[in-house]
């Protein structure tokens, strides 16, 4: 083992609010540079809109000045940056990492429909094997071009137990407009990412920021993503059963929007917080009672209505982030539904973070889809904020 493999790993972050790309750039690649102080094998870089047309230069002046060994990017509608939220205004937020003992892999990945199905292009060879164990992947894709959920289905048969954590790419309206940044190329199609292992522990943090509502209850009856029974009775009719013994806040709160959590575990005897994987309900049929929900069900699966408001869902973050026990930077992806479309302050989740663990580096950006895993199993999600939170592993002494 290298001497330097037994150092601890390093971070900084910093964000630029200059609505000028150079001078934004300029500004986080000295901040972020100095309180380096090393270069960076791992640097992430999240712009807003203002800023994508000047994409290439983002990546070219960063790695001029850094020369990290593996740099990630993408467009973003909002940026986080430390304890900020940057909100539809330009931003640019740059995250390092140093991470002696780490190996990383960085991919880039397109979608192609072929004759016998859909396939990956481009996938590295050094990654067609096993994965070692402590492996976390850090993914960015583009939510036009690119299908997330399709390949968190394939990673979690291929390679059960690692964390998938990262988001769509957001604050375009149509095709081609995202962009992402792999290395020393920049591309509005596709996904990029990386694979580290070794030298630092990544633990995942999602926050589906809903709590249940009534009972559990079984599909006994669905087809594809719709509903026809539950427990033996028409959906809407277990609702209204449910509806009329809610509070009246809790009433506003499923007339807002209402949403159906998916229990991931069978084998638990009782389901709270966390033991869901949450879906909208996307649609209701009145005349047969059922209901449409925006992922497919089977028959025997354990579900309950579930409600989501700012409070609960600063709650679930707080909570989450102070089960995984500390940490020394982190990557934020949370949805473009939140920030203060969901919270009467700004600055929200960031501010959680840095609340929870302190004032660590800390970058990201609020996604059209937030990837991270639930049980165990990665999804894709919506309205979630979810974190990956880089933790010191114990290192040999001399």
């Amino acid at each position: 083992m290298n001497a330097a493999d037994n150092l601890p790993p390093r971070f900084a972050s910093a964000l630029s609010t200059s609505p000028k790309t150079a001078g934004a750039i300029d500004e986080v690649c000295t901040r972020a540079g100095e309180d380096l102080g090393a270069r960076p094998d791992l640097a992430v870089v999240f712009f807003s809109a203002h800023h994508a047309p000047q994409a290439e230069a983002i990546c070219s002046e960063i790695t001029r000045r850094l020369s990290p060994g593996c740099l990630l990017g993408c467009s973003g509608e909002s940026i986080v940056g430390d304890d900020r939220e940057v909100e539809g205004d330009p931003a640019l937020a740059l995250w390092l990492a140093s991470l002696p003992g780490a190996s990383l892999h960085p991919l880039e990945l397109e979608f192609a429909n072929t004759a016998d199905g859909g396939t990956l292009l481009g996938w590295p060879e050094d990654l067609s094997g096993a994965w070692p164990d402590g492996s976390a992947l850090i993914l960015l894709a583009d939510p036009f071009s690119f299908p997330a959920d399709w390949l968190l289905e394939r990673f979690n048969e291929d390679h059960p137990g690692v964390p998938i954590l990262g988001g769509m790419a957001s604050g375009a309206a149509s095709p081609g407009r995202n962009r992402l940044i792999m290395g020393d190329r920049v591309v509005n199609s596709g996904a990029v990412g990386a694979l580290i292992h070794g030298g630092v522990r990544i633990c995942p943090v999602v926050s589906q920021g809903c709590r249940p509502i009534g009972r559990p209850y079984v599909v006994t009856k669905a087809e594809q993503n719709v509903i026809a029974e539950l427990s033996g009775k028409p959906p809407l009719v277990q609702l209204q059963e449910l509806f009329d013994e809610l509070t009246p806040y809790d009433q506003q709160l499923v007339q807002k929007g209402l949403h159906l959590g998916l229990v991931i575990n069978e084998y638990q005897e009782h389901f709270d917080r966390g033991d869901f994987l949450i879906r909208n309900c996307i649609g209701a049929d009145r005349e047969t009672g059922s209901l449409a929900i925006g992922d497919y069900l089977r028959r025997g699966q354990t579900v309950q209505f579930h409600v989501r408001d700012a409070q609960t869902a600063g709650e679930d973050l707080r909570e989450l982030l102070g089960q995984a026990g500390g940490g020394a930077a982190a990557l934020l992806f949370t949805c473009n539904g939140r920030g203060t479309r969901l919270f009467d302050v700004p600055d929200h989740d960031a501010g959680v973070v840095r609340e929870v663990l302190g004032k660590i580096p800390l970058a990201g950006f609020f996604a059209q889809g937030e990837m991270g895993p639930i049980g165990g199993k990665n999804f894709l999600h919506g309205f979630t904020a979810s974190a990956a939170v880089f933790q010191p592993v114990p290192r040999i002494s001399s």
